[in-house]
């Protein structure tokens, strides 16, 4: 399917596709940070490591699941995810 091509299609099945952003392990969180250092004034005090990251669910269609899965995988190398400072994972259902 191209880049334009419509998700009504009904040739190929439709595959969803959830999709998990996080930042690679050394690079800064920031919003991670913060809710850490405020979760101890709300009574928290048991909370480590927080990161904050991103879900992405998306419906393909594709001519099947591992279609699919490149096709979602070259999504996030161009666009959904940053992967100079990000990681991400996909999962097909």
């Amino acid at each position: 399917m191209t880049a334009g091509a419509s998700v009504a299609s009904s040739a190929c099945p439709r595959s969803t596709a959830h999709v998990e952003v996080t930042h690679r392990p050394g690079i800064a969180d920031p919003a991670g940070a913060t809710v850490e250092r405020a979760l101890p004034a709300l009574g928290y005090t048991n909370v480590a490591q927080v990161h904050i990251g991103k879900t992405i669910r998306l419906v393909v269609d594709a001519a099947d699941a591992d279609a699919a899965r490149r096709q979602v995988n070259e999504m996030c190398e161009r666009l959904l995810a940053n992967p100079v400072i990000e990681a991400y994972e996909v999962v097909i259902s």
